[in-house]
């Protein structure tokens, strides 16, 4: 009996983990010989507090506040380099397999071979709802993992750029050209 209840209870564990929580690498050891590092680790507690020191009669900050309601995460990992691919390409490209697993869908993929560089953005989608996003952006002296779970209003994310550790994104909106293809 004992058993059976360790049994269920496991399995509700198991169901409880969100699908789009990325199991990131531990690059601790890449921050002694990165120019700079970020490493953000929201779990929803954090958020809520975060979420209180935005100014709720700015109206950027107060869509903020309202997008990181539905989440339950965001975790942004990030490192520069003083040379070229110091960074472990292997666990970078560790952390994209993930994101051909079930529910993971691509939405942008720009990567330009001239100047070594991709943008990879990943949404997870579970009955017709985003609840995840995934983005994985490369340079030869810089890489930034950033995954954000939870109920996403894809329409809104945008707002969150800038803040959070989370990046601004210069991703083209195709009127200018393709980009280059690997």
């Amino acid at each position: 009996m004992l058993f059976g209840a360790l049994t269920l209870l496991a399995a509700s564990v198991a169901v409880a983990t969100p699908p789009a929580l990325l199991k990131l690498p531990d690059f601790d050891a890449l921050a002694a010989k990165a120019t700079e590092s970020v490493n953000i680790s929201l779990d929803p507690a954090l958020l809520g507090l975060a979420a209180s020191f935005l100014d709720s009669s700015d109206p950027e900050d107060a869509a903020a506040k309202e997008l990181i309601g539905g989440l339950k995460g965001i975790y942004v990992r990030s490192y520069t380099f003083a040379a070229d691919f110091a960074y472990p390409a292997a666990q970078v490209e560790l952390v994209r397999k993930q994101l051909s697993g079930q529910g993971w869908q691509r939405l942008v993929e720009v990567h330009k071979t001239k100047e070594r560089t991709a943008v990879d953005i990943y949404v997870c989608v579970d009955r017709g709802v985003a609840n995840g996003l995934a983005i994985i952006a490369s340079e030869p002296r810089e890489f930034t993992i950033v995954n954000i779970v939870g109920s996403i209003d894809l329409a809104k994310l945008h707002r969150l750029e800038g803040k959070f550790g989370i990046p601004k994104l210069d991703v083209p909106d195709g009127k200018e050209g393709k980009p280059e293809s690997r």
